[in-house]
């Protein structure tokens, strides 16, 4: 005997046709999402404006104040004059502007960081993905070297190399810094790597007969490019200070060309008599490795996948 109850106690649950195609969160990319998870730390946004406003000076630096960086005024008012109008860091011991040596020596420390941590990132890449991918005794050979190489003193290899190649330059500096500066990417590349190639995606590329430096370029390297972009960021610092500090023991960048380690050593004997020729120098310094390790910290946050909402 079917209940008397009234239609209107019914509803009818199910899909609403006008609803059906409503979108509930808009797609948004990996590179998206990043960005915007970056832009929430006001700290590491503040790091990168400093960072361009910094490269920027270093382009254009040299050329506004009018004076060449290696041009000497003979003048005797001329030599430590400080700040002023005419020479906006003063001048240096020989009469050379401090504005358009401070930008140009950026040039060098820049270069030097950024040329740095490419170079050791690139070599410990490759290496530390071949040593995971092949694992074994492969790897165990490989990590033993990497054990050697880094337990040798940059300082000792930049002597060597000095003595060795009879030159002080550019490219002998970065040379020493890389021989031994890609080791740490080379053990934190492989312990990423340790921890993707028992993914399926590497398995179904074995099965389908992928060559091993293909798996590593092309599908280990790329998972694990969010690591290596934070780890080149903390490594530019790095690399900035160690020239800085060979040059202040003399065994940096050699005049007529300077950087920022440079003008530094050359103001240090001076500097209670003129303390502005280490202030400008030592503060770009400052600022620089600050500004990456709190870009660096930002970009770590931004681009973990497990902080993703």
């Amino acid at each position: 005997m079917a209940a008397n109850i009234p239609k209107e106690k019914f509803v009818i649950v199910g899909a609403e046709t006008a609803e059906a195609e409503k979108i509930g969160r808009p797609h948004v990319s990996y590179l998206k999402d990043t960005w915007r998870r970056f832009k929430e730390s006001k700290t590491a946004l503040l790091a990168l404006i400093i960072l361009i406003a910094l490269i920027v000076m270093v382009i254009i630096g040299p050329a506004l104040s009018g004076y060449a960086f290696e041009e000497i005024d003979t003048r005797p008012e001329a030599k430590n004059a400080p700040p002023s109008a005419e020479h906006w860091f003063g001048t240096d011991k020989l009469g050379r502007d401090l504005f358009s040596r401070t930008w140009q020596a950026g040039r060098v420390s820049l270069a030097i960081g950024l040329i740095g941590a490419l170079v050791a990132a690139t070599v410990g890449c490759v290496y530390g993905g071949l040593s995971a991918y092949f694992g074994g005794k492969v790897d165990t050979i490989m990590m033993r070297i990497v054990e050697v190489i880094s337990s040798i003193p940059y300082l000792i290899v930049v002597i060597l190399l000095s003595v060795v190649l009879d030159s002080k330059s550019l490219g002998t500096l970065i040379l020493a810094l890389t021989l031994t500066g890609w080791c740490g990417t080379a053990r934190l590349v492989r312990g990423q790597m340790l921890q993707l190639k028992s993914q399926e995606f590497v398995m179904a590329a074995q099965a389908l007969g992928v060559p091993p430096w293909r798996i590593i370029l092309k599908h280990l390297i790329p998972n694990t490019m969010s690591t290596i972009i934070v780890s080149i960021t903390f490594a530019i610092p790095n690399y900035i200070f160690s020239e800085a500090f060979l040059s202040f023991i003399g065994l940096g960048i050699q005049p007529p060309n300077t950087s920022w380690g440079a003008l530094s050593s050359a103001a240090q004997t001076n500097f209670l008599f003129y303390p502005y020729q280490l202030f400008f120098p030592s503060l770009m310094i400052a600022l620089t490795m600050l500004s990456f390790t709190l870009l660096g910290d930002g970009l770590r946050d931004a681009l973990d996948p497990k902080l993703r909402k």
